[in-house]
């Protein structure tokens, strides 16, 4: 198979190929891994029962999942990749501000995979932490660097075998006897703990946010929105809530399930089982770091290029970009194996606080001013229509991100507000004042898009 030629140009029709029925396939497959059942894991262990726990990953991938599928069907209309139409709302050096730190967002999350997975691995080749570690980041690297085709192709696969192994973790999670009430809807609610895991499994789907239009750019045009639209939901949705439901259940029973999931799922089989369940999860967070490496790599991209006034990238460069962020993504892992629950949890919680205020002016853009209506010559232009900064979309960041700070809760920080309710509350402004700010500012732009819009299909 050959190394993926496009990095961030425009993909023309052409080269365009494929269905919206393999974005369900990457997306379910992508969460159907131990990393998101952690997540799913979280309320419970705050003290919510299984009941409360299910309902609070449930709600939050719902929610978090709406604004992933709106991103991905942006991919499709423009053929560019997802933070490459940033340009068009921050300036095309501008972009380069949420770009940074989404960029270290998939880079902490591809450091948490190699830590998830590490005893995983030791258990079926006899290596040092580190080294097993290593040999993570080193296949993730790999795989990434062939690039769109290789990565859709193992989603195929994994698919089927992650859910193979989740159904019969679903089997041993039916059969076992719980306490009283901890399958009651009556008992075993607390508002801190529930909002914390609708949080936390909202952010996995958030996450995606940035990149998910990566993996759908080269789908034709003649491709629906709604298709591009719901494949993505569905296939995020059923993944995720599955595994996290799983997780919450699992959390109640397996108190090892954080520090270890790999090897505690692994040892609910038998021993002719086990060796079979241990490569699925490790092959299944092995995409998923795939997809992390590959996004910091595009979003990365974006930024430089946006400088250099360049539209494509070299094999050198690409191999040279995704080989730096595997090697500071595996010495994150390395230095912070030994604390790992903080760690990931303030990831999670985190990267709300830049990745919701960017999704709400992106989304707001795309959907409510320019209806879709983009020059995409001119996003690669520092001279053209979009200009070198939008000071004011900067400003409304930046200033969102300064008005969450007293809603903060973070391992080693805890705003006023968040004292006061006892969880992240983040999500009251993060959304809202973004979303309305930028909607405020830019209002002026909404009837010349719509005429241009309606001149351009009308014609």
């Amino acid at each position: 198979m050959d190394v993926e030629r496009r990095s961030i140009e425009f993909i023309p029709e052409c080269e365009r190929y494929g269905s919206p029925t393999r974005l369900f396939s990457i997306w379910f497959s992508a969460n159907m891994q131990v990393t998101a059942l952690i997540v799913g894991a979280f309320g419970v262990l705050a003290g919510l029962n299984i009941f409360w726990g299910i309902v609070a990953v449930l709600f939050g991938t719902a929610i978090g999942t709406v604004f992933m599928a709106a991103h991905s069907a942006q991919g499709p209309h423009l053929g560019i990749p997802q933070m490459i139409q940033s340009r068009a709302q921050f300036g095309v050096l501008g972009a380069g501000l949420p770009l940074v730190t989404i960029v270290i967002a998939y880079i902490l999350f591809a450091a948490a995979n190699s830590v998830v997975i590490r005893s995983s691995i030791q258990a079926a080749i006899p290596l040092s932490d580190n080294n097993a570690i290593i040999l993570f980041g080193t296949l993730t690297f790999l795989i990434a660097f062939v690039g769109y085709e290789l990565i859709h192709r193992m989603a195929i696969w994994m698919s089927v075998a992650s859910l193979v192994l989740f159904l019969f973790v679903s089997y041993f999670v039916l059969v076992r006897h719980y306490p009283a009430g901890a399958w009651s809807p009556y008992v075993g609610f607390g508002f801190k703990a529930f909002v914390l895991g609708v949080m936390q499994s909202a952010s996995w789907s958030l996450g995606y946010a940035p990149t998910v239009a990566d993996y759908s750019r080269y789908l034709p045009t003649r491709v629906k929105t709604s298709h591009t639209f719901w494949y993505s939901y569905v296939g995020q949705f059923c993944g995720a809530g599955f595994v996290m439901a799983l997780g919450a259940a699992l959390a109640a029973f397996v108190p090892q399930l954080l520090a270890d999931p790999g090897l505690q799922i692994a040892g609910l089989f038998p021993v002719v089982g086990r060796w079979a369940a241990l490569l699925v999860i490790v092959l299944g967070v092995l995409q998923m770091n795939v997809l992390n490496i590959y996004s910091a790599y595009m979003s990365g991209t974006t930024i430089f290029t946006g400088f250099r006034g360049m539209i494509e990238i070299s094999k050198g460069h690409k191999f040279l970009i995704m080989a730096c962020a595997t090697l500071i993504a595996t010495a994150i892992a390395i230095a912070t194996q030994y604390s790992f629950a903080d760690y990931f949890s303030d990831i999670l919680v985190g990267q709300l606080y830049f990745i919701v205020p960017w999704t709400a002016i992106n989304l707001c853009d795309f959907y409510c001013i320019r209806f879709g209506k983009y020059s995409v010559a001119e996003i690669y232009n520092e001279a053209g229509e979009y200009g070198r900064y939008n000071h004011i979309t900067i400003a409304i960041l930046v200033g969102t991100i300064v008005v969450e700070i007293p809603f903060m809760n973070l391992s080693f920080y805890v705003g006023p507000v968040a004292k006061f309710f006892g969880t992240d509350m983040t999500v009251l402004v993060s959304l809202v004042v973004p979303g309305g700010l930028y909607y405020w500012a830019n209002r002026h732009l909404i009837i010349s898009h719509k005429a241009s819009t309606q001149a351009s299909y009308g014609t």
